[in-house]
């Protein structure tokens, strides 16, 4: 009996020892067919093993191409995460901290009812933001440029407000952006070819452009192919969705404006801004919209005004004006940029060019009222002043006060910021540890998702943007990067500038200033856990939801405990998701979740997703 009783327990065992090989022979054969394929090309791989090996439960894989169809989604088996339901389709262009209906219970004085205005707790909207039937994915980039589908941005309003100036066309169902704005008519091209006659556009000098009033953004969207990033922000007003209308066309743009509160952008960011045709008064206030300019303006950086009152002779009449009320306003734009050390380098037709001084050494201007503050990167929700941001302090009098490096060049040099020790905890060394960092962070997710560096991911943001090492190992001419940095972070944006890139603070606990569907790919590295004690983690991700496009992509990098409870809520939020080990091994504790969002529009009526 007992050696018939041990064969039995041998032979019971051994079946279940079988079993248990199969079933992970059936698990790291799908694994591995999923890694080496790459995410999105692992379903011709994994599903003819599925088929034979009978493990369909075992593992799914995520697709990033772009389809345009609702698939039936397969309930999972655990417990359902809680649901998100859709918002009313009325919401499809909800912008949170910029509603008409809240914006008009705020003063018109210096703007302020254009301003970020967010929901209380009570009012925020806790549902997904739908596309609009019909929704589809933008035109690759060059293509998308030029064209923009009538169903994303249904507004004709633009068409026929501004046809003599060649903003837009509609045409069957795309709009057509020919390229005009309203002080550039003949096109950017153009107008930016006059630029260049004055400003070294084409050597690297100038890579980051600020356009104030940027109307549909064609001044950046031109300025792109001669490898020069524009910041263009406009206010959502009666000019419907002019915003939108860039993101669309994928050229970097805010909601914004210049009124009672600073930019939410360092000093010395920008080596070129504009005005055109803006309409901003900037003699108002005691200069204060020039000076708020001039400290985002780098030293040696240019301001090119176009439109009124340039060319007042001519126009008077047609602005209805009396001439000495326009001569008078040109006179003290001349006497304010004097001021601010501004040297007038060109004035022609409707165009006239300031360049800023290299430092306040070569200025010979009279005293002026000069900030006190001790740090004037400070400016989130901070009032505007009428005093003038300093220049860093040089030796020399031909010295740049920002360093002359120049575009590619600086991408990769040490930012003056952190050579002269005005980053705390941030060295030459350190930096330069970051950048190697993030070149093999971004390797690996381009293994995980071979289509990122493409043009398939346009429209890139990354939410904690620390020193631009991710934007830096994915530069690109096919995409560019929003770098954010949240405003309860280490004070890093003048650095991300520095280096040729772009970005914004932001706080997370509040809506970003954009539309819906203004991103392809999020990434947020460490967010979570930046903010696990500052605001519902769940506000994040709805937030999230809103800018991302239908089959978009976003890619988490934080610790595994935070990334869990990130997974847990996604699940109700028609998101499709995977945990992927950290790039040194599984025993790592900070883990990468990517998530890939479901195309859904209003009243598809499809389920949540099956979150993995």
């Amino acid at each position: 009996m007992k050696s018939k009783h041990n064969s039995s327990g041998n032979r019971t065992r051994s079946t279940i020892s079988i079993f248990v090989v199969i079933a992970l022979c059936c698990f790291f054969y799908l694994l591995g067919a999923w890694q080496k394929s790459g995410f999105g090309k692992g379903d011709s791989i994994a599903f003819p093993v599925t088929k034979q090996t009978d493990c369909s439960n075992v593992f799914t894989d995520l697709n990033f191409e772009t389809h345009h169809n609702i698939e039936e989604i397969v309930e999972p088996s655990e417990p359902k995460a809680k649901e998100f339901k859709p918002c009313d389709v009325k919401y499809a262009d909800y912008t949170p901290c910029q509603e008409q209906d809240r914006a008009m219970k705020f003063p018109r004085e210096n703007m302020i009812y254009r301003e970020r205005h967010c929901p209380p707790e009570e009012e925020k909207l806790h549902c997904l933001i739908p596309a609009r039937k019909g929704y589809m994915t933008p035109f690759p980039w060059p293509k998308g440029r030029d064209y923009v589908h009538y169903a994303n941005v249904p507004y004709k309003s633009l068409t026929v407000e501004k046809a003599v100036q060649n903003w837009v066309q509609f045409q069957g169902n795309v709009f057509k952006f020919p390229g005009g704005g309203t002080m550039f008519p003949q096109g950017a091209g153009a107008y930016i070819d006059e630029l260049a006659s004055v400003i070294p556009i084409s050597d690297g000098s100038v890579r980051t452009a600020l356009d104030t009033g940027c109307g549909v953004a064609s001044w950046g969207a031109y300025l792109l192919k001669r490898n020069v990033l524009a910041m263009s922000f406009a206010p959502r007003d009666n000019h419907e969705a002019q915003v939108q209308f860039a993101l669309e066309r994928g050229v970097p743009a805010v909601i914004g404006v210049l009124g009672s509160i600073r930019l939410p952008y360092p000093s010395r960011a920008f080596d070129m801004a504009q005005c055109s045709r803006c309409l901003i008064p900037w003699t108002a206030n005691d200069g204060m919209y020039l000076k708020e300019v001039d400290r985002v303006l780098r030293p040696g950086g240019y301001w090119i005004l176009s439109g009124p009152p340039i060319n007042w002779k001519t126009y008077y009449k047609t602005w209805k004006r009396s001439k000495e009320d326009v001569q008078t306003e040109q006179r003290q734009i001349e006497a304010l940029a004097e001021s601010l050390c501004w040297e007038k380098k060109y004035e022609k037709g409707d165009m006239a060019i300031w360049k800023k001084k290299v430092n306040t050494k070569s200025c010979k201007s009279k005293s002026v009222n000069v900030c006190q503050t001790e740090d004037a990167d400070d400016v989130w929700y901070k009032k505007m002043d009428t005093c003038v941001t300093p220049s860093p302090e040089v030796t020399n009098a031909n010295d740049v006060a920002v360093g002359a490096l120049k575009f590619p060049a600086r991408l990769y040099a040490v930012p003056p910021r952190i050579a002269n020790g005005l980053v705390d905890g941030v060295t030459t060394e350190s930096y330069q540890e970051d950048n190697k960092l993030w070149k093999k962070h971004v390797n690996t997710y381009k293994r995980i998702n071979n289509l990122i560096g493409t043009t398939r991911y346009r429209n890139v943001m990354d939410m904690n943007a620390g020193l631009g090492g991710f934007a830096a190992a994915l530069e690109s001419r096919k995409s560019w990067v929003m770098n954010v940095v949240p405003t309860i972070a280490k004070n890093t944006l003048g650095v991300i500038y520095e280096r040729g890139l772009i970005g914004i603070y932001h706080d997370w606990c509040e809506g970003f200033s954009t539309y819906p569907r203004s991103y392809d790919l999020i990434h947020a590295s460490g967010v979570f856990s930046l903010y696990k004690n500052e605001c519902n983690l769940e506000d994040i991700l709805l937030e999230m939801d809103r800018i991302l496009r239908p089959e978009g992509t976003v890619i988490f990098r934080d610790e595994v405990d935070v990334l869990n409870k990130v997974r847990k809520i996604v699940g109700g939020m028609r998101w499709d998701a995977k945990i992927v080990d950290h790039e040194d091994g599984p025993l790592v504790p900070e883990k990468i979740l990517v998530v890939v969002k479901q195309y859904w529009v209003a009243g598809s009526g499809n389920s949540t997703s099956n979150d993995q």
